[in-house]
């Protein structure tokens, strides 16, 4: 599989990473799916300490033992809990930061942390206390690189500006372009875009639409009726040449500075079907914006620069 660089790191990410948050708690079930991801040419492999409470880094830790050069591990810290009791605090200290990358660390069972990312953030955080913790953790060796993962622009202006950040994870899919708006200024400060999402919460997976809450719910801004009339759409213009989960994950790609998305994966056959859709190849420029012309160019409307 294709590895496209991280920012200016020395990081390189297979296109398609595996998004941990879906493997459960069943531990047989996922490391067979983590086995099968790295073996299939996937890389890199996205989890959180908040992810079942640590159960998520603790499964992967045990799969990935042995095969540690073969990785690029990313998790992500800011939420304390308390494993055991529900629910969970936001904490960007300083303090917090650096025990939870050392109990990450721990349940990993890791000596460092490739990608360590923010999990979220707001403008009135003390931002400088955050930068300055993830800057002392990288000067540690503890992590090679850091990252944030949000959709606030406003929030992801500040780090782009004032911190060594490589990546931002965003929801990003063909149902929503929102962070198109921001590609060019990310572009700018060669700093990459981690897609999450590109599925839509399966409504763009090649499963009926009926299966989905959207049938009814609809998604973002847009009816279940429009999500049926994008779908027929794909069907009429591409179903001979694409499935939906091509279009999906390839129109991701297709755009700068985008180096990976991140899929979930609950079976292999759901593994597969993912990476056979970005091996394929790429869309061509035309159908690139035929897509674009089919969906909504949206621009989020709070936290704006």
């Amino acid at each position: 599989m294709n590895k496209r660089r991280l920012g200016k790191s020395d990081l390189y990410v297979s296109e398609l990473g595996l998004g941990a948050m879906s493997l459960g708690t069943d531990k047989a079930k996922a490391t067979e799916i983590i086995e099968a991801a790295l073996s299939l040419g996937v890389n890199y492999v996205d989890t959180a300490d908040l992810y079942d409470y640590g159960e998520n880094e603790e499964i992967i830790g045990a799969a990935i033992k042995g095969k540690r050069d073969q990785l690029v591990i990313a998790s992500k810290a800011g939420n304390r809990f308390t494993k055991g009791k529900e629910g969970w605090e936001w904490d960007p200290s300083k303090k917090h930061i650096k025990q939870a990358l050392k109990d990450s660390l721990k349940r990993l069972q890791l000596d460092y942390i490739d990608l360590y990312q923010l999990h979220g953030g707001t403008i009135d955080d003390p931002i400088d206390e955050t930068i300055e913790a993830f800057d002392e953790l990288k000067q540690d060796g503890l992590i090679r690189e850091y990252g944030i993962s949000s959709i606030r622009p406003n929030v992801i202006k500040a780090f782009a500006e004032r911190s060594n950040i490589v990546s931002v994870m965003m929801q990003y899919s063909i149902l929503d372009r929102r962070p198109e708006e921001y590609f060019p200024f990310l572009k700018e400060q060669n700093i990459s875009v981690v897609a999450r999402g590109p599925v839509a919460k399966g409504i763009l997976s090649d499963k009926p639409i009926s299966a989905t809450k959207a049938d009814k719910e609809g998604y973002l801004s847009y009816s279940a009726k429009e999500l049926k009339q994008i779908r027929d759409l794909f069907m009429q213009n591409y179903g001979s040449d694409h499935t939906n989960v091509e279009l999906a994950l390839q129109y991701c790609l297709a755009h700068q500075p985008v180096a990976a998305v991140v899929t979930g994966a609950s079976s292999i056959d759901q593994l597969k079907q993912n990476i056979q859709a970005v091996e394929k190849g790429t869309l061509s420029d035309q159908e690139v914006e035929n897509i674009a012309r089919i969906s909504k160019q949206e621009t989020y409307e709070q936290h704006r620069f």
